[in-house]
């Protein structure tokens, strides 16, 4: 394609020579666009979330925080990096409990899978300290003491 055929091509039609029920063009929006934001050539919005490479919603957690009155003002970073530190305790917390489910031979992360990789974690075990998990359990263990006492050697070559 060329330039003259770009402009006008046959099965596009132009919107001039269009005409609303008033007779005239109608324009939508400010300064007499036709739609869209005021400044946007086409192009199409990326989201913060998008360029930020997260999954997390930045603008929710922004609407989040100021909505939550934590300070009188909100710097720009704050929410992406509030995202990102959300999302790495999450993926951290379910790959965790992923080679949990699959120790245990499931296919389904359970409660009881998050509460076993939670509590075999030092750092995630500090952070969720006093956390409940409903339907987690206890870890397995079995104090010391209550274990059958062991024989030594000596006390099998006596018996024997």
């Amino acid at each position: 394609h060329t330039f003259s055929t770009l402009q006008q091509s046959p099965q596009q039609p132009t919107m001039a020579g269009k005409t609303g029920s008033g007779g005239s063009v109608k324009k939508t929006g400010s300064k007499g666009t036709f739609g869209g934001r005021k400044g946007s050539s086409g192009k199409k919005s990326v989201s913060k979330t998008t360029k930020a490479g997260l999954q997390f919603p930045v603008s929710r957690i922004a609407r989040y925080l100021k909505k939550g009155k934590y300070a009188s003002r909100l710097g720009a970073g704050a929410p992406v990096y509030l995202a990102a530190v959300l999302e790495y305790l999450v993926a951290e917390t379910l790959e965790l409990a992923g080679n949990a489910c699959r120790d245990n031979k499931k296919s389904r992360i359970t409660p009881r899978h998050l509460q076993l990789a939670i509590r075999n974690d030092e750092e995630l075990s500090k952070l969720l300290g006093h956390v409940t998990i409903a339907g987690g359990g206890v870890l397995p263990s079995i104090h010391s003491v209550l274990m059958p006492k062991s024989k030594t050697k000596k006390e099998e070559e006596s018996s024997a």
